[in-house]
């Protein structure tokens, strides 16, 4: 039927098509479910499954996805994202304000890392599905990376942390689930076999962060690259949320990013008179 044709109660409901949720009055189906089915039966981690999935997972699907959740939530207000939502409770603004600011600053650079390695982790895996060797796909993706010069490879090394103490045990879950038929355990391959390839290459080992671990995991659950960010998002905003929370208790008012006696460096001109006072300040 043409949008001309169209009753008005067809194009309303055709406006926001969606086949995430039916309501009406009285009724909430999510992907097809009776919310008084879920509510009591289904985890928050089995509930973000069915939401972007549109299926429910298996009771060791969930638990392993609620790993990588749990694994993020928070790493302190030196993180830009949490410190960013401390100083946001400060200027007395509502949790939701705080939790906002500190959210749109996941990006390329903050939040964005494993997006970035589990894209580099399908190129493999999709190399592996044309019959390429694990070590020469994994070659073949850290020439193109670094001839492209972007410096850092997704998912390794970290800026604070010689070893990132959450990374092994990831891996480590990651295995144990594998070993159970859960997962293939491919994707843990692929993220070692990176780290290995890059510890030869630069003569010292990088290992597996946080976003290298978790996207292991996403990338095992099946979990598109661009979800993986959002899925780094739900997790963060729990730290995020209880540092605003914490923050909002206190008493301080518009704390800045460093303590009032440490002030930044100054690199622009000199002291200079203004034009027309020379003669009136000698």
């Amino acid at each position: 039927m043409s949008e001309d044709k169209k009753t008005g109660r067809a194009r309303g409901e055709d406006w926001w098509r969606t086949g995430i949720i039916e309501m009406g009055p009285g009724v909430i189906r999510l992907r097809g479910y009776e919310i008084q089915d879920l509510i009591g039966r289904v985890s928050f981690p089995a509930m973000i499954w069915l939401m972007l999935r549109g299926e429910l997972p298996s009771e060791d699907q969930a638990a392993l996805l609620g790993i990588a959740l749990g694994a993020a939530v928070d790493h302190g207000p030196q993180a830009p994202s949490i410190a960013i939502a401390r100083m946001a409770a400060t200027c007395g603004v509502g949790i939701n304000n705080a939790m906002a600011s500190a959210i749109n600053v996941l990006g390329d650079v903050h939040g964005g890392a494993g997006e970035q390695a589990l894209s580099v982790y399908g190129d493999i895996a999709a190399a592996m599905d044309q019959g390429t060797t694990l070590a020469d796909a994994v070659a073949a993706r850290l020439d193109r990376f670094f001839a492209e010069d972007r410096g850092y490879v997704p998912g390794l090394g970290h800026r604070f942390h010689p070893v990132d103490p959450r990374a092994p045990r990831l891996i480590e879950l990651t295995r144990d689930f594998a070993a159970r038929g859960v997962v293939g355990g491919r994707f843990a391959d692929i993220a070692q076999a990176i780290e290995a390839e890059v510890a030869r290459r630069k003569g010292k080992r990088i290992p597996l962060n946080i976003d290298g671990a978790t996207a292991v995991i996403y990338g095992e659950l099946g979990f598109p690259p661009p979800l993986t960010r959002g899925l780094f998002v739900l997790s963060r905003s729990v730290g995020i949320l209880a540092h605003a929370w914490e923050q909002s208790q206190e008493t301080e008012r518009n704390k800045g990013p460093l303590p009032r006696e440490w002030l930044w460096a100054y690199t622009g001109t000199p002291v200079r008179p203004f034009p027309g006072r020379e003669d009136k300040s000698s």
